[in-house]
């Protein structure tokens, strides 16, 4: 029989070696890189395009949010372009987004909804002046175009930017 001591540092090596493994790379621990890029297929493709810069930022999609539309989008920055933008210009579009009820109406224009009657009968959003006052301010912001009969589209550019945001703004 094995004596405590024994089974301790057993296990204490066995500990070693597993933090050791968390601290390297999956191709360090015999992890296949195929598995590796299957996870990470964007970001292993953003890395091999910005090699030795100071990195970048991509977002990218494809979404079929109703019924005979689809939107693919691709946009990427570098970092440092990024950072050395000035950012306040991001504070209208952001705002608009700021308010459940644009939430909601941008996410029925996606489901298919584009008339403003249409629009009017969904529960919770407020009178008729209330729901003209957050369809011009998501039209003013970008995030809505109108064609002037009363219907609104989300621009196919900003469909997937929209979907992005969201996304962070919720994980």
């Amino acid at each position: 029989m094995t004596s405590i001591e024994d089974r301790v540092a057993a296990l204490e090596e066995q500990l070693a070696a597993l933090a050791a493994r968390l601290d390297r790379s999956p191709s360090e621990v015999g992890e296949p890189a195929a598995r590796t890029r299957d996870v990470f297929w964007a970001l292993e493709g953003l890395k091999e395009r910005v090699a030795g810069g100071a990195g970048a930022v991509l977002y990218t999609g494809v979404v079929e949010p109703a019924e005979g539309e689809r939107y693919e989008w691709q946009y990427g920055v570098a970092a440092a372009d990024l950072l050395a933008e000035d950012w306040s210009a991001a504070a209208s579009p952001l705002s608009a987004l700021a308010h459940p009820v644009r939430l909601l109406l941008l996410r029925e224009v996606l489901r298919g909804r584009h008339a403003a009657a249409e629009l009017s009968e969904v529960e919770g959003l407020g009178t008729s002046g209330q729901l003209y006052h957050h369809l011009r301010q998501l039209v003013s912001a970008g995030w809505l175009r109108t064609n002037g009969r009363g219907q609104y589209i989300v621009p196919a550019e900003r469909v997937v930017p929209l979907l992005v945001t969201l996304t962070a703004a919720t994980r």
